[in-house]
């Protein structure tokens, strides 16, 4: 397919901006409006949903109180997120609005540390992947590193075939992914209904700020992805439009869904079971329903996480080709097929995932979990602390900027200085690319 590459960058000239990525993109955009909610929906639902009430059933209550916040935080950025696309149609994106704030040095080392989140976050939720298959084939608990990296390449071939080809299976996926989330919420009905389980009474003194703030910190991990329609704008139909309802109605969509299912599973099951298992949700439905039911759920499971996956394949290509088309990063990249894929930030961004991986196969599953979670979250907080701050220094809804902001810091604070101060560094280390292009 090289004969058929077009580099994007080399047309443009270097005055080349945000804008004209995402215009060139619109008029022949792949994605309609339901493939886009998909893709909100498809990134945010995954790996998290399934495998994080074993993460927050010690929290108990102060887990409910998370995601709630968590929930009306990620709203309230989603709407930053919309607002500064109506006032700024030009700037093509998240990274745009940072550029046009602060500056085109600003806006390359928010790109990069966003990016970072992604490789990170694809990986993370390969190893959620391997987890519930892994409760069908223990071996595969053996060595989740090496697993999660054949997975990814496997996904990455089918985005390699396509955008188009890419957002089917993502239709089909979140379709798919519900399924067992409507299961578990009306299954859930039923045990409170006949009385088989009971809700944990909330204690006075059990609810803690701190606590609440660790919950908060792990459930901003499953909401995370509510600004990917904005980021791949360029492959989506009338963007205008459709990215601001897409991000919207996404993750309102999801947060319900999130708080319901998740909150059923985390304070039905005993928390030392819910805690102990590599796949509470089917454990949840083992113990109240069927056992041969549960197997099922742990395929529809697989299934979510694969969707998330591919949706979020798609989207560090897109980073990678747009980055590279506003010369953030080398032109190469910046290069499509005739469908329109970028297979060479495919490919690379692939590698560098699998590296992320590699580098961790020492942990065990749940740890590799939880640590490569809190990292990609604290990474893509930076994106948003810099969207709410952007919104604010250009004057667009500044009451919901500063909330925007605050709970930024807030979520940053609450990720640990460990993962935080990590993704810290990995910004820092953007300097040397940025001195590159810069120079060049």
């Amino acid at each position: 397919m090289a004969g058929a590459e077009r580099t994007g960058a080399g047309s443009a000239g270097a005055g080349l901006t945000e804008a004209r990525c995402a215009g060139a993109g619109a008029a022949g955009g792949r994605l309609g409006l339901i493939a886009a909610i998909a893709l909100v929906m498809g990134n945010m639902i995954g790996s998290g949903v399934f495998l994080l009430p074993a993460s927050l059933a010690p929290y108990g209550w102060n887990a409910v109180i998370g995601w709630i916040a968590t929930t009306a935080g990620a709203m309230v950025l989603a709407y930053v997120l919309t607002r500064l696309a109506r006032a700024l149609p030009e700037a093509g994106g998240p990274s745009g609005f940072v550029s046009a704030a602060f500056g085109r040095a600003a806006g390359f080392f928010i790109s990069w540390i966003y990016l970072v989140s992604i490789w990170t976050a694809v990986v993370t939720i390969a190893v959620a992947a391997i987890s519930y298959l892994s409760s069908m084939a223990p071996a595969l608990a053996t060595a989740p590193a090496i697993a999660a990296v054949v997975l990814l390449w496997l996904v990455a071939l089918v985005n390699l075939r396509g955008v188009q080809a890419a957002g089917g299976f993502q239709v089909v996926t979140v379709a798919l992914k519900i399924v067992p989330l409507v299961v578990v919420i009306v299954l859930a009905g039923g045990v409170l209904l006949h009385g088989h389980a009971a809700l944990p009474p909330l204690a006075a003194g059990s609810v803690t700020l701190h606590a609440v703030n660790g919950a908060a910190s792990l459930t901003l991990w499953a909401l995370l992805g509510f600004e990917s329609a904005s980021i791949a704008a360029a492959q989506v139909r009338r963007p205008e439009v459709n990215v601001a309802r897409a991000t919207l109605w996404g993750t309102g969509l999801t947060g319900v869904l999130y708080l319901l299912v998740c909150s059923a599973v985390a304070l039905l099951l005993p928390a030392a079971v819910a805690a102990g298992s590599p796949a509470p949700f089917a454990t949840f439905v083992a113990r109240f329903w069927n056992p041969q039911i549960a197997g099922l759920v742990a395929v529809f499971a697989v299934i979510s996480c694969v969707g998330a996956l591919n949706g979020w394949t798609l989207l560090e290509a897109e980073m990678v080709r747009a980055m590279a088309a506003r010369r953030l990063l080398p032109a190469w990249f910046a290069a499509t097929d005739g469908r329109g894929t970028a297979r060479r930030a495919l490919v690379i961004s692939t590698v560098i995932a699998s590296l992320f991986a590699a580098m961790n196969a020492s942990r065990t599953m749940q740890a590799l979990f939880e640590y490569l979670l809190l990292l990609s979250t604290s990474a893509s907080l930076w994106l948003y602390l810099a969207c709410a701050l952007a919104a604010l220094r250009l004057g667009v809804a500044r009451v919901p900027a500063l909330i925007g902001a605050l709970y930024s810091l807030w979520a940053l604070w609450g990720a640990g200085i460990g993962a935080s101060g990590l993704s810290f560094v990995l910004m820092a280390l953007g300097l040397p690319i940025w001195l590159w292009m810069k120079r060049r």
